[in-house]
């Protein structure tokens, strides 16, 4: 723990890992996950950027908008199901700010449309693995002609 205050900006987010390749945005648990599929990634030859949004409401808007321009490809990922979940709405907004930037389709990775399940098995079967991420993220770089 710091010993001074620690503020955490709300509607701000945080670069956690610099890269060219693709961008994975991310929340929660799912920056954990996201920062080991880009590592993993980075062994194949993947420069992969890693972004914390950190909070959901305020959307930051500025900064996804400016680093689309730089990578070209984004990968959504959050814990509740795709559908109907907030990367629809950070999928709209980059689309509606830099739609000229992007080389390929937006990616998001999230749970599946279904009741939440309970018992560990089948929670870890639920929620996004580095291994969903890293599919996405291969789709998007494939779907880019890479």
């Amino acid at each position: 723990m710091p010993e001074a205050d620690y503020l955490v900006p709300i509607g701000k987010a945080d670069i956690k890992r610099a890269g060219d390749g693709v961008t994975i945005v991310a929340t929660g648990l799912m920056v954990s996950r996201a920062l080991g599929a880009a590592e993993r990634l980075a062994r194949e030859g993947v420069s992969a950027e890693v972004i914390d949004l950190r909070s959901v409401q305020p959307l930051e808007r500025g900064d996804r908008a400016r680093l689309r321009r730089e990578t070209g490809r984004l990968v959504i990922v959050h814990e509740a199901p795709v559908r109907g979940g907030f990367g629809g709405e950070v999928a709209a907004v980059v689309s509606q700010k830099a739609f000229g930037f992007l080389d390929a389709p937006i990616q998001r990775v999230g749970a599946p449309w279904t009741p939440v399940p309970f018992g560990p098995v089948l929670e870890e079967a639920y929620v996004p693995r580095e291994s969903d991420i890293i599919g996405a993220v291969r789709t998007a770089l494939g779907a880019a002609g890479n």
